[in-house]
């Protein structure tokens, strides 16, 4: 991990295409400003990780037995 100190105001860049600026720091707070193209996605860390989780819950096959008895009765 690199870890970098900035002040109000400096800038890191990441690439080419993505700055980050530091907006304000108050006590243990700091606001960062994201500039980054359209198709990169910016999360925080704590939505990310309940959008994989979601991600994955949706993924899960469902139980079809059902599904599956009523196909039968009907293919006959």
């Amino acid at each position: 991990m690199l870890i970098l100190s900035r002040k109000i105001d400096e800038k890191i860049k990441i690439g080419d295409d993505i700055t980050l600026t530091i907006i304000e720091i108050r006590g243990d707070q700091v606001k960062i400003g994201v500039e980054a193209p359209k198709n990169v996605k910016v999360f925080r860390q704590e939505v990310f990780n309940a959008i994989q989780t979601e991600n994955k819950a949706a993924s899960k096959i469902p139980n079809v037995s059902g599904i599956d008895a009523i196909t039968k009765m009907l293919s006959k």
